[in-house]
């Protein structure tokens, strides 16, 4: 039994919880998913999920909650986080908005909202390492990638730019890849033989 948590301060939890599922039913792997809203329940999960929403809310919810330092220790421990959209900037080294405290997961500077507001969301297929076929990604409010460290391998990138990039044990997007039936980044973060055993 893999015991996924998803940080539920904010964003798609029930959507994350559903990919993540799929992905360990591909696997013949059975996934029990627990809801993150307080510190206590991190150190008992084997993979993380750390969904999108607004980025200064959620990096201020996790330090109230005591939970950004159970993400940083569950890291520091090898074990695999996912951090979408909103959760990218908040596990970046550096968001470029001093309202957001990052937890420094990510070798990467970001610029939030860089592909615009709301109304300019977008879905693209996007060449990802490893996948042979584009994957449908959804863009929305989606933050882009400024620099990437020496460490950082960048999975898939848009117009030049990177939009999924893996570090360590930490794999990060730009877009939701929950909001699709497509389960691949999920696999790809948590079930590929690149992603740390746990």
């Amino acid at each position: 039994m893999l015991r996924a948590g998803v940080v539920a301060v904010q964003g798609d939890v029930s959507e994350h919880a559903d990919a993540i599922q799929r992905a360990g039913a591909a696997h013949d792997e059975a996934v029990e998913v627990t809801e993150i809203r307080q510190s206590g329940s991190v150190g008992e999960c084997d993979v993380l999920l750390l969904p999108g929403g607004e980025s200064t809310a959620i990096s201020r919810l996790l330090a109230r909650e005591g939970i950004d330092a159970e993400i940083e220790a569950h890291v520091e421990a090898g074990k695999p986080v996912l951090a979408t959209c909103a959760g990218l900037i908040v596990a970046s080294r550096d968001a470029n908005d001093e309202r957001v405290d990052t937890l420094d997961l990510l070798d990467v500077t970001v610029d939030r909202n860089a592909f615009g507001r709301q109304v300019d969301s977008f879905e693209a297929p996007l060449d990802v390492t490893g996948f042979e076929e584009p994957f449908p990604a959804v863009f929305i409010r989606a933050p882009v990638i400024d620099e990437v460290g020496d460490g950082v391998e960048v999975l898939a990138a848009w117009e030049g730019r990177p939009v999924a990039v893996r570090d360590g044990p930490v794999v990060g997007t730009a877009f939701h890849p929950e909001l699709t039936a497509d389960s691949r980044i999920h696999d790809l973060a948590f079930f590929e033989e690149q992603a740390v055993e746990v």
